[in-house]
């Protein structure tokens, strides 16, 4: 456990810019606390424009500080936060389980993504307030048959109970680190090595991810099971 949170003097390896997008009120900031705090917080307010969060953590021996933008999602904001796409290797298309409407609109978020995101970024979609079993309006198996239809991650979470909240986190930056360490090494072997991923200059709390299990970083699986 002595090297855990590491040295906070190490440079970063990588940096990568991850954007929660979604309808309002479907508990983007709650996730985005969660991950990065570990808070929750009851009386949380809608989100005004654009904010983020960052997180230190070491994938693969290497230092990767993730850049998490936090998009509002009410309607008269889109067209400021559509700009915050551009430079996203990840994103995380959240919606309400208790809301069918919020599950609805991920089509056009997905739309909106795909036309202002790079063509190769990682996609998640997130149904998110999995304690509300009992409130259910979104059928696990109607998000799976989207994810798998759209060549999206899928799993279930609580940010009020924790739940699937860092194994979403960790298998979205994990596979996102997978395929730039691949470019990164098909350019060094070229003899054009990027340096732009990395930069030293901010600290944060490091974790070691652990290897994700084969149910939750297979696409179109991993979903919160109530009790």
């Amino acid at each position: 456990m002595s090297n855990l949170y590491g040295d906070y003097n190490q440079k970063i390896d990588y940096v990568f810019k991850v954007v929660l997008i979604g309808d309002s009120a479907v508990g983007k900031t709650q996730l985005l606390a969660r991950f990065t705090r570990n808070e929750f917080s009851i009386d949380s307010k809608a989100t005004i424009g654009v904010e983020f969060q960052t997180k230190t953590l070491v994938i693969d021996h290497k230092t990767v500080k993730a850049q998490i933008w936090d998009t509002a999602g009410q309607e008269r904001y889109r067209a400021v936060t559509s700009a915050y796409y551009r430079g996203a290797v990840g994103a995380m298309l959240v919606y309400d389980m208790t809301k069918r409407q919020s599950f609805d609109h991920m089509a056009r978020w997905l739309e909106e993504l795909r036309g202002h995101a790079d063509k190769n970024i990682v996609i998640m979609l997130i149904g998110n307030k999995c304690d509300l079993g009992s409130l259910r309006a979104v059928p696990t198996e109607d998000a799976q048959e989207f994810a798998q239809r759209e060549n999206l991650f899928f799993m279930e979470t609580s940010a009020l109970e924790s739940t699937n909240v860092e194994t979403a986190f960790f298998t979205i930056l994990t596979e996102i680190y997978r395929i730039i360490s691949k470019k990164t090494l098909a350019a060094a072997t070229d003899g054009h090595v990027d340096s732009s991923g990395g930069s030293g200059l901010l600290k944060g709390t490091k974790i070691i991810v652990p290897t994700p299990e084969v149910s939750a970083t297979r696409k179109g699986s991993g979903c919160c099971l109530s009790s």
